[in-house]
């Protein structure tokens, strides 16, 4: 990271919210469930799949994370009225994991039976290391009661390639990315070449054993690799998807399209949607770039 770009991202939180919102927009769908539903419709025409979530973590109250119980719950329904491709996400943070187990896991159960009285899909987030084997647990736990949940990996941690060991034997679903909080080096590669590696390890490993693996990266060269293992082990296209955020590289989104590979958009929303913004502003300086203009005036 250049200096300019150590500077920017240290500054982010000095930026005023209203100029964050004009860069972030293309990251963020809305405040509401509406505003995602057009972006994924949008999404639909050029033949991507879609994930929303709802953002909004670390919740600390009971009645709020309820509420984001039944607001996913309401999200499933309103993409089976509408016959989207399209499913959700949902952070453990905010069901309530930081309150109570239990209480977190009644509530993903509820999810997991909305998604099942529609035949879709929820995938678990991936947060930071403090929640990793709580996240990890309630899935292998759940998993054979709800087969239509997946969980994430993230190849940054150290103890990816033995939680990959470690998944149900029959139906395991995971995204792999490389992940973006900012763990000890005890836990967490931390060179950029090194994660690279461990991200091929991984999705090799993954795909070897036959689980169903969405590629979530915008790295080309990640890209790359991945689709020569895909060539060498055969994989079928129904066994493998590419994902990517919102308003990421929709260039490569739109090559992928074309030559045939399943693609889905994670598609963010909701009234949190600047500490996300932030989060993902400091994980790319050269977006960040775009506030100090709109700052002094010359965004476009």
């Amino acid at each position: 990271m250049s200096l300019l770009d150590w500077l920017i991202v240290r500054g982010l939180p000095l930026v005023p919210r209203a100029i964050v919102g004009r860069v972030a927009s293309r990251y963020v769908a809305g405040e509401t469930l509406d505003d995602a539903l057009r972006a994924v419709a949008q999404l639909a025409q050029e033949g991507a799949m879609a994930t929303l979530d709802l953002l909004g973590e670390e919740v600390v109250e009971r009645a709020k994370a309820a509420a984001t119980a039944s607001e996913y719950e309401h999200m499933l329904d309103a993409i089976a009225e509408r016959g989207l491709p399209a499913n959700v996400s949902i952070k453990p943070t905010a069901l309530g994991l930081e309150i109570d187990d239990a209480l977190f896991r009644a509530h993903l159960e509820r999810v997991f039976a909305a998604a099942g009285r529609h035949g879709n899909f929820v995938r678990i987030d991936m947060e930071d290391a403090t929640t990793t084997e709580a996240t990890l647990a309630a899935y292998r736990e759940l998993q054979p009661r709800f087969p239509q949940i997946g969980i994430v990996l993230q190849a940054y941690l150290r103890r990816t390639l033995a939680d990959i060991d470690a998944l149900p034997h029959a139906g395991a679903n995971v995204r792999l990315c490389k992940g973006i909080y900012i763990e000890p080096r005890a836990i967490a590669f931390e060179e950029y070449g090194t994660v690279r590696l461990n991200y091929l390890a991984a999705l090799e490993k993954l795909l070897a054993r036959g689980v169903y693996t969405a590629i979530a990266t915008h790295d080309e060269h990640l890209v790359c690799g991945a689709l020569a293992l895909l060539d060498r082990l055969r994989v079928p296209r129904e066994r493998y998807e590419f994902q990517m955020l919102l308003g990421v590289e929709p260039e490569l989104r739109r090559i992928l399209l074309a030559a045939g590979h399943r693609l889905r958009v994670y598609v963010p929303f909701g009234r949190d949607w600047y500490p996300y913004s932030i989060r993902r502003l400091r994980e790319n300086p050269q977006v960040a770039r775009h506030v100090l203009r709109a700052l002094v005036g010359r965004s476009r």
